[in-house]
């Protein structure tokens, strides 16, 4: 497993806003889908490519287009639901799939409440959208969800991680046989006892959303 922190003055800032327990929730959603962007921008370094003739005004020349199969930007519900749009706004013809996983607060283990993905992903790159990777269950997973399903290269991007969950993704992942690499803002100091990434920005959900009552 790769770990990939990105280290840019403007995705410091953005999260720098996002920690801030005073910036609301729609300045929240803002600052991370443009966040997002950001990292998606890295993210997609190793994304397939195929090939392409065209031809400009001037002449015949060669590029790129994205290869077949497209690849599939998976948000993990519902937190990850805030990270989509910057995800496509930078991979408009990317297919969407959707994976709902809730963590169980007393044994932080994670379990797969919903899923709209296709049967059969062999040969598919997915981008898993999940803000937080702390305790790190929910995300290893997500992957192996989709491992099982026959992706053979999965890419996380993370607002923020925690070493902890960093080290329990690498164990839990490592006989899985696909390249599996995390983008990330920030790798931050520690997991409290609740689980809850130090300083991190809280609960990620709650902040792009609201608290329900």
């Amino acid at each position: 497993m790769r770990t990939h922190v990105v280290d840019h003055p403007l995705v410091t800032h953005k999260l720098t806003t996002l920690r801030d327990e005073r910036t609301d929730s729609p300045t929240f959603r803002a600052l991370a889908d443009e966040l997002v962007t950001l990292l998606a921008y890295e993210a997609t370094r190793d994304v397939r490519v195929a090939t392409v003739e065209i031809r400009t005004p001037v002449s015949a020349a060669t590029g790129v287009r994205l290869a077949s199969p497209k690849p599939l930007v998976v948000p993990i519900l519902r937190a990850g639901l805030g990270m989509l749009d910057g995800m496509m706004r930078l991979l408009p013809t990317a297919e969407v799939g959707f994976l709902g996983m809730v963590r169980n607060e007393e044994t932080l283990e994670a379990s797969t409440y919903a899923e709209r993905l296709p049967e059969d992903l062999s040969g598919r790159q997915c981008y898993v959208l999940d803000p937080m990777l702390a305790t790190g269950g929910t995300l290893a997973a997500a992957i192996r969800f989709l491992t099982d399903r026959g992706a053979d290269h999965i890419t996380a991007i993370c607002l923020l991680a925690a070493p902890e969950g960093c080290a329990r993704l690498e164990q839990e992942l490592e006989d899985i046989g696909v390249p599996v690499t995390v983008v990330t803002a920030a790798m931050d100091e520690r997991l409290d006892e609740n689980g809850y990434i130090v300083p991190g920005l809280g609960d990620a959900g709650d902040r792009l959303y609201g608290v329900a009552h």
